[in-house]
């Protein structure tokens, strides 16, 4: 399971995506996030299904790796549809006993998953498409336009950096630390889920040891390379907006303007989005 968490992970292929500017790729992943909450109807959702499919293949990223991404969420993409397709009053489609569908909740629960499965993928294509320096870079200059952040926006940016970085390290070491435990004869698949909890405690004990130690190592390694903090601190790479980063913008404000126009069309759906 460890090996298909994709977030954190850079995938480079040179591709038109991955020589934006990283503050045009972080803004640009806020807006859809953001306009994934405003959407709310199906026409809306093609908008965002197929600019998402758009970045992908500009990003020359393979599909089959970001799906492979949203396994590990498999199971609350699933929980989140069944619990709003049985939990929303409405028009009731079809009822057992105590169990019953509604039109309302049948619309919701797939907007949901939707919802969910778009937010994974698009967030992922942003860490995939950016090295990790990159990352820190545009974080730290997209922080300095904040007011009271502009002392601290590059603290921020690089523990939020490094901590992108080290989750697949983690998941590895977990992965290690489990097979480990296996070969000893521990069992994390039998049992209640009380019992599972208590199985964990061998896996977690070493996990934060190791954890503790690779900190205690990165920051140690900081000091003997004089790190003060970005202080006077200059970059071998200046961000500079170039006229891709301005295409991007472009379509940015043309998919803004598609998924909120796509709130006030009337549109003849078929039964149950009717």
């Amino acid at each position: 399971m460890f090996k298909d968490i994709t977030l954190g992970q850079y995938y480079p292929t040179g591709s038109v995506i991955h020589q934006l500017d990283p503050r045009t790729k972080i803004n640009f992943t806020l807006a859809y996030i953001i306009l994934l909450f405003v959407v709310n109807n199906p026409v809306g959702y093609l908008i965002a299904i197929g600019m998402l499919a758009l970045v992908i293949v500009l990003s020359k990223i393979p599909f089959v790796y970001i799906a492979r991404g949203l396994k590990p969420l498999i199971f609350i993409i699933v929980l989140t549809f069944i619990l709003n397709m049985f939990m929303t009053p409405g028009q009731v489609l079809w009822h057992w006993k105590v169990l019953h569908i509604t039109r309302e909740g049948l619309k919701l629960s797939i907007f949901m998953a939707l919802r969910l499965t778009l937010l994974v993928a698009g967030t992922s294509i942003m860490t995939l498409a950016t090295s990790p320096m990159d990352l820190t870079d545009g974080m730290e200059a997209g922080m300095s336009v904040i007011p009271g952040l502009k002392r601290v926006a590059h603290d921020l940016a690089m523990m939020m950096s490094i901590a992108l970085r080290f989750i697949p390290t983690l998941m590895e070491e977990t992965d290690k630390i489990m097979k480990a435990q296996k070969a000893r004869g521990a069992d994390f698949e039998t049992g209640n889920l009380i019992d599972r909890a208590k199985a964990l405690i061998p896996i977690l004990v070493p996990l934060f040891v190791s954890a503790f130690r690779r900190a205690d190592e990165l920051a140690t390694a900081m000091e003997a390379r004089c790190y003060r903090g970005g202080n006077g601190r200059t970059r071998m790479y200046v961000l500079t907006y170039t006229k891709r980063d301005a295409v991007a913008y472009l379509v940015l404000a043309a998919m803004a303007a598609a998924m909120i126009g796509s709130r006030f069309i009337q549109y003849p759906w078929p039964f149950p989005f009717g």
